[in-house]
């Protein structure tokens, strides 16, 4: 039994540091390889788990390799157009100028029920509405609405819209995420008496933001029942 879970770590340590070799991506970003990638690592690192015959040297060896070659074909594709071409293929337009273009959603093999859902998850419900769309090489839709339909932006209304500053989470949990602080123009001493200020201690904080303007948003932490 130790021995199937010392495996098991050993196995499980391997294939997070794999994964985080390869990079941050969502499941629905992955490009073929990728996704083939992490099938075969899930489906090797169950060999030895699975069968106490298979050396865990072996399943070390193999989950190395396929990750080198992943992150090797990652560098020959950012360095060559025609081989990011073979591995990843290409996007396709399927609507121009509102025109709906029937005849390359038939080559991509993409169906209607396929387009309206895309849409539908980019809050589009109308199809007439846009102007433009692209499919991705990882399958994601890409859309441009008619001008008509886009949303106003101050731009548009003419309006000088000063630049957000941006929004960190500085505290987790009762804890004080220190990489944050210099990013809102905060220390952890005027984080501190920021907290105090509204009446909390930093530990009795489930999750506090704050930005470079001042701006801050605190949530408790609910009290045990």
């Amino acid at each position: 039994m130790i021995n199937v879970m010392l495996r098991g770590l050993i196995v499980y340590i391997t294939v997070i540091l794999s994964v985080r070799l390869m990079g941050k991506r969502q499941i629905g970003e992955l490009q073929p390889s990728e996704l083939v990638t992490t099938f075969l690592l899930s489906e090797v690192a169950s060999m030895p788990l699975q069968n106490k015959d298979i050396s865990l040297f072996t399943c070390l060896v193999l989950i190395f390799m396929i990750v080198s070659l992943e992150v090797i074909f990652s560098v020959l594709a950012v360095k060559s157009a025609l081989f990011r071409k073979m591995m990843q293929g290409t996007g396709a337009l399927v609507i121009k100028d509102g025109k709906l273009l029937q005849k390359k959603l038939r080559e991509i093999r993409y169906s209607i029920d396929d387009l309206m859902e895309s849409l539908r998850l980019k809050d589009v419900f109308d199809i007439s509405q846009v102007k433009y769309a692209y499919v991705e090489t990882n399958g994601a839709l890409s859309v441009e609405l008619k001008d008509k339909y886009r949303p106003v932006t101050p731009d548009d209304l003419k309006l000088n819209a000063a630049n957000k500053p941006l929004t960190c989470l500085v505290i987790s949990d009762g804890s004080i995420i220190e990489e944050n602080l210099e990013l809102c123009g905060l220390t952890p001493q005027k984080l501190e008496n920021t907290v105090k200020k509204q009446g909390y201690d930093i530990k009795d904080i489930f999750i506090m933001t704050a930005d470079k303007g001042g701006r801050t948003n605190i949530i408790p932490k609910e009290k045990k029942q």
